[in-house]
């Protein structure tokens, strides 16, 4: 008997701890980590593997005409264990054309008839594609399978009409045009999803493979462009004086004007050939964007963002000469990027460039950001810093942005507040987060804005903004509370570093940060992640007790929030108390606080900073 209850109650332990420790996990991805391409550890499983292609892409630019002309040889290999019938092509374009589906109205201005496929040919055999869908996805049949460990090669012609209205890509003034999602892809075919099919509606972002790119952009002379990787022939396609300025920019702190607008006045900027062939490269990486202008000024620095090599990444800005903002973006990224490099997340940052180009989307792309004018300079400074930050997460890690866009978001708008109080200071800094990432969540007590985090992306249209943006931030913020930046920085590293180049999911993220911590921080991430909860404080009360006071604080809300317990004592002095998240771990409705004083409290408050309240009226208490 003694042994059986020994053994129940052992067997009861175990249950009871795993599923303190397990995290809710969908069943597809159950199947990742029982095939052994993801591990419970948080790293890559033994048996993980992903696709990639080889891309030699050339496009033709004729602005003012908007006709976009392209063909591709693309070389793409299975590294997978399966057998693939057929290819899903992405074809993003398409959100363009009349009956796409899309999350909001599209203006005629914003209307064309998408991509449409002219030649398309597999291993040299010509394969006929429907240019009439009204869809982002194409699934491409194969005349072979193929086989593990294969690959198949794509040649493919397509041309598309540039949209008179911008957004993420589009037509920016007559002559100057932003290029992005320009090409015929293939989508990502992974370990827990398989083919990614999730439609872009305009809205949600993208899920890229690594990929190695050859970029030729033909444009007529007196056209400059600007686009992701490194161009190859500067001497061919610009006059000396220019090759040689933008050569002195890869070694210069100073900002030098590379074209200014009495150099474009001049219309001798690039070589005086009809049209010119801009060759660029950029390898591991998960895609191209290209900006074209005849009248837009170029400016460029650098700066060191790698202290163990001296290696230096340069930064670029191609704009309106009349944009004051733009005149301070190559000086303002340059901060960026050697913020980021060294600070927070504090890996170099790992490209050769950055191109700030002035437009319309305030969106990232690979080496490039594609943002609006504004008249407050420190705020498109804000929204640069914001771009940048992509950097790291969705291009260092492969992010699956369309499903889990808080993995990606999230972490650019923590970078955000963090890089912006090295810039303007804590209080200004953490007012803007609080105004733009916060407020707006905390005081909408919509249904769709409490779903929890982990909501896929793709199945969110209210609420999308908070789970993506504000909520995950705040989430990384309060880990980094509770841990402290040295031990935090420390996991943060080790899950980048084991995901750098791969497509890391939520559940990698949450076994990373727990693995290389060295805790289990599933309480954690289930509170955050895997609730519908928001944040509201009550304090209850503040009683005497041995050596002071103790204050009884309720979670109503439910998060797993720092706070400070402000006190202000009859003697007319004050302290502040900080809580980490962690108070909450084994009870994370109700705790206890105490306060070790010899003094006589006369009220009590609690402030939980940037982490605002839902509800402020209970959150003081005045002791009579």
């Amino acid at each position: 008997m003694i042994k059986t209850f020994i053994l129940t109650a052992l067997a009861c332990f175990v249950l009871v701890q795993a599923q303190a420790q397990n995290l809710y996990m969908p069943r597809d991805i159950q199947h990742a980590y029982k095939n052994e391409t993801r591990s419970a550890d948080g790293n890559p499983g033994k048996k993980y593997w992903q696709n990639y292609g080889r891309y030699n892409i050339t496009i033709t630019a004729l602005p003012p005409g908007r006709n976009i002309k392209g063909t591709e040889q693309i070389t793409y290999i299975n590294n997978s264990p399966d057998t693939l019938k057929g290819l899903n092509m992405k074809l993003i374009l398409n959100i363009h054309k009349p009956g796409a589906a899309r999350f909001a109205n599209a203006r005629p201005d914003y209307l064309t008839s998408g991509i449409q496929i002219d030649t398309f040919l597999i291993n040299g055999k010509a394969k006929k594609v429907n240019s009439d869908i009204a869809s982002t996805n194409q699934m491409i049949g194969l005349p072979k399978p193929l086989l593990p460990h294969d690959s198949v090669k794509l040649d493919i012609t397509w041309h598309f009409q540039i949209s008179l209205e911008s957004g993420r890509e589009g037509m920016i003034d007559s002559t100057t045009f932003y290029l992005a999602y320009f090409y015929p892809r293939v989508s990502v075919y992974d370990d827990y999803n398989g083919w990614d099919k999730l439609p872009f509606l305009d809205a949600q972002e993208f899920y890229n493979d690594f990929n190695d790119y050859t970029l030729q952009v033909k444009a007529p002379k007196n056209y400059v462009v600007w686009a992701t990787g490194t161009l190859q022939n500067p001497d061919q396609v610009l006059q000396p004086e220019y090759a040689k300025r933008l050569q002195a920019s890869m070694t210069s702190d100073s900002t030098i004007h590379i074209a200014t607008a009495a150099d474009l006045a001049k219309k001798n900027i690039t070589a005086q050939n009809d049209v010119n062939t801009w060759i660029w490269k950029a390898n591991d990486i998960s895609d191209m964007a290209v900006g074209i202008s005849d009248h837009y000024v170029w400016d460029a620095a650098s700066t060191v963002v790698d202290d163990a090599t001296h290696r230096r990444a340069s930064m670029q800005a191609a704009f309106l000469d009349n944009s004051e903002d733009f005149h301070h973006a190559v000086q303002n990224g340059r901060n960026s990027l050697s913020w980021l490099s060294h600070n927070w997340p504090g890996i170099p940052y790992p490209f050769p460039k950055m191109t700030s180009f002035q437009g319309f989307a305030d969106m990232e792309y690979p080496m490039m950001v594609n943002d609006s004018h504004n008249d407050d300079v420190h705020f498109s400074q804000f929204v640069q810093d914001h771009e940048i930050a992509h950097t790291y997460f969705p291009f260092y890690m492969g992010i699956n942005e369309s499903r889990y866009a808080f993995m990606d978001e999230g972490w650019a708008t923590t970078f955000e507040l963090l890089i912006g109080t090295a810039e303007v200071g804590k209080e200004k800094a953490e007012y803007l987060y609080k105004d733009f990432r916060v407020e707006r969540w905390i005081n909408d007590v919509a249904t769709a804005e409490d779903l929890p985090v982990i909501t896929p992306s793709s199945e969110l249209r209210g609420g999308y903004g908070n789970n993506s943006y504000g909520k995950p931030s705040l989430s990384y913020l309060a880990l980094k509370d509770m841990l402290g930046d040295a031990l935090f920085k420390k996991a943060l590293h080790g899950y980048m570093d084991r995901w750098h180049g791969k497509h890391p999911i939520p559940w990698d993220y949450f076994n990373s940060m727990s693995n290389v911590s060295g805790r289990n921080l599933n309480w954690f991430f289930n509170n955050w992640f895997f609730t519908n909860y928001y944040i509201d404080l009550a304090l209850q009360n503040v009683s005497k007790a041995k050596g002071g006071y103790t204050a009884a604080i309720k979670n109503i809300g439910g998060f797993a929030v720092p706070f400070d317990v402000k006190l202000t004592y009859t003697d007319g002095t004050s302290e502040s108390l900080h809580q980490t998240p962690g108070v909450w771990e084994k009870n994370q409705k109700q705790i206890t606080v105490n306060i070790k004083t010899g003094k006589t409290i006369q009220s009590a408050v609690l402030d939980g900073g940037i982490f605002m309240d839902a509800d402020l009226s209970n959150n003081k208490f005045i002791i009579k």
